[in-house]
């Protein structure tokens, strides 16, 4: 008799725990399949979560059910909210966290789990039946059954890593590549590219001259990335900065033929936005020194990231520019840095929910799909989770759209455009960012997660306790401050507090204090009430803003969700452009949303198909 499986996770990367865990909360028995038991949610790069637009990722994550957020919390080592300088819609929180504990926290998650079962074994392809996904094939032979897949491969899909001319088979430094996905993806029709990511050197702690570096904490008053973590009190842990000079760069530019990315032993496009020193030094010749991170990969740890010196070089060459920083005359190496090269799919080939446009319950999540970071991969990894489990019960998908959050914009991007290389979240790639704050994400996203049964009942209770603390402060905003009633806010005239918070001066927390209004008693984390009050003054002060994009947003969603026949053929249409007929033929949008962001369709060719369509 066959053993049959809800639904199969391939990979135990931060894709594929997100997959399995939210896949087992909505109730269905999940098995991951993986090469190493010890390697489930490793932080295989650098040792930090979140960042710009990815820690809206994070908490967006967190409102959906996810474990990231949680799991960064609880092994933080040092908070900040980045560009705290600049306008609230691109605040972004980081936190620089313990690798070890991290991946513990994911691994007893997942381990202690009774809905999910965890293989080792290395899937080389896949059981199809007509057109739908009926389980894998292991490379014992073992053939494991079920009603939908999640591949999150990462960079193991023939991987190989690169030092100078030194080429290693593996997926990540001491792991084996998995080898035979690819070539049966292809066999079945699927596109395929070739990418390349790379990590920096690990440094010996005690090589390095830490009188020479600037000391760098996190924020005296953090906030965590879960909306459900309780007595939030981290590590103030330092990092440390330091400058490359005109002798590192020197050196690099000298033996840069020696790096594979430029002697052609590298076919795959790496990241533009997380460029190699060797990219830095080149592309960047104007700039006479670079930042450098020395980040502790966990509490007390001998072994330093060298944030920003990300490289494919020899070994003795990392070393002897590095050598020319005076904080780094002595170091040492526990692992040089060096770049992989991996296949991913052509991510234009799925649709929004991250099922295969040809292959019913096979779904894609993370680096397979051309994405670079932990925080894209686990976003990925969560909704394909949530549709392939919905798949599995014959329940409606989870749709994100690019109005709804980061995660949305993430999805949309992989599946309307040309990705030529890996792809990375910012701020900039979204057009509503200021309605998009890691501050509201709960606004954004808790009606999906009640849909669609993410949350537990003591976690709904959370976010309601939030929204009164919302309402309730929205509400004392309307009262009004007398004239004169305050010397310090300088009033002339009475008025709502709403409208003197619009000054630039202005803030919500101190005139709530000032005035007396400010709540004595909330069941909220006090973390979570102040940052509510932050965010119903930051609603206060852009509100033009946020209006102008709301009707953007409903101008928009009136053909954003107009649906296109999956069967329809685009090349009959001779009013459309040659590339809008080839892009639409590959890309075969689901709306007009979708079309209308595709590179290559113009908006006339949209307006061409709109005419024909609502003709007929």
């Amino acid at each position: 008799m066959k053993q049959k499986h809800d639904l199969i996770v391939v990979g135990g990367g931060h894709a594929g725990v997100e997959a399995a865990n939210i896949s087992s909360k909505i109730g269905c028995k999940t098995t991951i399949v993986t090469m190493d038991k010890n390697s489930i949610g490793r932080m295989s790069c650098n040792p930090a979560i979140g960042g710009v637009a990815k820690g809206q990722i994070v908490r967006e994550i967190d409102i959906l059910g996810g474990l990231m957020g949680r799991a960064a919390d609880f092994s933080g080592l040092q908070f900040k909210t980045l560009n705290k300088s600049k306008g609230r819609s691109v605040w972004s929180p980081r936190a620089q966290t313990d690798k070890r504990v991290y991946e513990r926290y994911i691994s007893n998650e997942i381990l202690h789990n009774k809905k999910i079962n965890v293989l080792i074994g290395e899937v080389v392809s896949l059981l199809i039946n007509k057109e739908s996904v009926e389980g894998v094939l292991l490379r014992s032979g073992e053939k494991l059954f079920c009603k939908s897949v999640v591949i999150t491969c990462g960079t193991f899909l023939s991987g190989v890593i690169h030092v100078g001319d030194r080429k290693i088979l593996a997926g990540r430094m001491g792991e084996s590549s998995s080898v035979g996905i690819t070539e049966h993806l292809n066999s079945m029709g699927f596109k395929t590219m070739r990418l390349k990511t790379g990590t920096p050197p690990r440094a010996l702690k005690s090589s390095i001259d830490w009188e020479k570096t600037s000391v760098d904490f996190g924020d005296k008053n953090p906030v965590p990335f879960s909306f459900f973590t309780k007595n939030f009190k981290p590590k103030n842990e330092p990092c440390h900065t330091v400058r490359t000079n005109e002798n590192v760069h020197n050196i690099i530019k000298t033996n840069s033929h020696l790096s594979p990315m430029y002697s052609g032993e590298i076919t795959g496009v790496g990241p533009r936005y997380c460029p190699s020193i060797e990219d830095k030094v080149q592309r960047f010749s104007h700039h006479p020194t670079h930042l450098l991170f020395l980040e502790p990969e966990w509490e007390n740890s001998d072994q330093i990231y060298v944030n920003g010196f990300s490289t494919s070089l020899p070994e003795e060459i990392q070393l002897n520019s590095l050598r020319q920083i005076e904080a780094f005359k002595n170091i040492k190496f526990l692992r040089p840095g060096y770049a992989i090269e991996y296949d991913c799919i052509v991510p234009s080939q799925l649709k929004l929910t991250l099922e295969s446009k040809e292959v019913f319950g096979l779904f894609f999540a993370g680096q397979i799909n051309g994405t670079s970071g932990y925080e894209e991969a686990a976003a990925q990894g969560l909704v394909a989770g949530v549709n392939s489990a919905n798949y599995v019960l014959n329940k409606n998908p989870l749709r994100i759209e690019r109005s709804d959050g980061y995660i949305g914009v993430l999805i949309d991007d992989l599946i309307t455009k040309d990705t030529e290389e890996p792809y990375r979240m910012f701020t900039s790639r979204a057009e509503y960012r200021m309605m998009l704050r890691y501050s509201n994400a709960e606004t954004r996203l808790y009606e999906s997660a009640k849909k669609h049964c993410l949350l537990s009942a003591e976690e709904k209770t959370v976010i309601e306790q939030r929204s009164k603390d919302r309402k309730n402060i929205k509400k004392l905003t309307t009262k009004s401050i007398k004239a004169g009633y305050i010397d310090a806010l300088n009033i002339k005239q009475s008025m709502p507090i709403k409208d003197y918070i619009k000054r630039p001066e202005a803030n919500l927390l101190g005139t709530l204090k000032k005035t007396n209004l400010f709540p004595k008693t909330t069941n909220s984390e006090e973390w979570s009430f102040l940052e509510v009050v932050d965010d119903v003054e930051t609603e206060i002060k852009y509100d033009g803003y946020i209006k102008r994009h709301l009707k953007e947003i409903e101008k928009l969603e009136k053909n954003e969700n107009l649906k296109i026949d999956e069967n329809i053929n685009f090349n009959k249409f001779l009013g459309l452009s040659l590339e809008a007929r080839q892009k639409l033929s590959i890309v075969r949008p689901e709306t007009f949303g979708q079309a209308s962001r595709i590179s290559g369709v113009s908006p006339s060719d949209i307006s061409t198909l709109m005419v024909y369509l609502l003709k007929n």
